[in-house]
């Protein structure tokens, strides 16, 4: 089947939609996702989205990301990220995310590495609020037509320039899966991480850096593919698949962790790369599976009103977190390298952008600060879609 558009995304996270929500109303998208539309990472995230709280937060902000990234961040990118924090915030507003507020205000949560709370949220399901408000208002333009269980399978190149994409349907019938050939003056790709090549991961399986494995077939640049964040608390299981998250402001709230003997062995609040290396050492040392996380320090109300799901999930396992600590180990989370792309999220390649997990902006540095990938995923997301809009390229 052949399809021509103004613009294709692959991928339907809060970088694929967001992306096609600023895009003008007049151009036509195609989105497609490699299976029903809420099975991305996006839906998955916990903790929160950052923002700056006001001017004189800016220089402890862009230090606290520098510092977690072993200032082997982009400056540039950070920078960018930073000052485009407030109206990637106002826009989600207006679409109808849901942040907690008390008295009309903002409430703020904090998290590892980060010098002050300056952190969103909205239960313990934010990406959940944030990607859902998303994909329903994409769902309402109806320039937008969304393909899912649909797999992009390689690019359409064209004496270097991206012409489009070709996918094929991917969903479990006995019908012959239909190929698509996508050609768009513009493509985006927003396929998430690479979760699925791990054996525990937080990831949904189903995303296997595609994108990254397509891009290095046509020789386009990648960047820092070894960059890969470990999540040192996750709910440990014997049992196969993915790994659920216990979020970083659980630590950040006050929670603790214990060895065996249900000592405190690390400062809870450090990087996540330096939390999951002590706790690396101290189940080495014990000879045991995992560590333990205490709850305790968090007041009960607290628990149920800001990590209700968390609560529930760790309850239909068989541990109630106010009264007991919970096994926890860490497990493959994010991808801070991919597809190598400037400013405005364009790859080496003409025609060619990549937002989100996908793409290496250089914002993470060597290890992501949390909470940052939401915020850093809808800037540059919203770049890409302006650099289109610049260059006026339609199919």
């Amino acid at each position: 089947m052949e399809i021509h558009t103004d613009v294709v995304i692959v991928g339907c996270g809060v970088a694929g939609l967001y992306s096609a929500l600023k895009l003008p109303k007049d151009r036509q998208i195609v989105i497609l996702t490699k299976s029903d539309a809420k099975s991305s990472d996006s839906f998955l995230a916990q903790g929160g989205i950052c923002v700056q709280r006001d001017e004189d937060d800016y220089d402890s902000y862009f230090e606290d990301t520098l510092r977690a990234g072993h200032y082997e961040n982009r400056k540039e990118s950070v920078d960018i990220m930073i000052r485009g924090s407030r109206a990637v915030i106002h826009d989600l507003v207006e679409f109808g995310v849901r942040f907690e507020q008390e008295n009309g205000e903002f409430v703020y949560t904090r998290e590892g590495a980060h010098s002050r709370p300056r952190i969103l949220f909205h239960e313990d399901i934010t990406g959940e609020e944030i990607t859902s408000t998303l994909l329903e208002r994409a769902r309402e333009l109806p320039n937008v037509r969304l393909l899912e269980y649909t797999a992009m399978t390689d690019i359409i190149e064209e004496d270097g320039v991206c012409k489009g994409i070709i996918a094929e349907s991917v969903q479990d019938t006995e019908e012959k899966p239909v190929r698509y050939e996508i050609y768009a003056g513009n493509t985006i790709l927003a396929t998430g991480g690479i979760g699925g090549k791990y054996q525990h991961s937080t990831n949904y399986p189903h995303l296997t850096g595609d994108a990254v494995d397509i891009a290095k077939a046509h020789g386009i640049r990648l960047e820092h593919l070894d960059y890969v964040q470990i999540h040192p608390t996750t709910l440990y299981s014997d049992k196969p698949g993915r790994r659920f998250l216990i979020s970083e402001s659980v630590r950040g709230e006050g929670a603790v962790l214990y060895n065996e003997k249900k000592e405190r062995f690390v400062d809870e609040l450090l990087p996540r790369d330096v939390v999951t290396k002590a706790i690396h050492e101290q189940m080495e040392e014990e000879g045991t599976k995992h560590v333990w996380l205490s709850m305790a320090p968090i007041p009960t109300e607290k628990i149920l009103k800001h990590f209700p799901h968390i609560y529930e999930h760790c309850l239909e396992e068989g541990y109630d977190v106010t009264k007991e600590c919970i096994p926890v180990v860490p497990a493959q989370h994010y991808f801070m390298g991919g597809i190598w792309v400037d400013s405005d999220s364009h790859t080496s390649m003409d025609r060619l952008y990549a937002v989100g997990e996908t793409s290496c902006n250089g914002v993470h540095g060597a290890n992501r600060l949390a909470s940052n990938s939401l915020l850093e995923s809808l800037v540059f997301a919203g770049r890409a879609a302006a650099d289109i809009v610049r260059r006026g390229r339609t199919v």
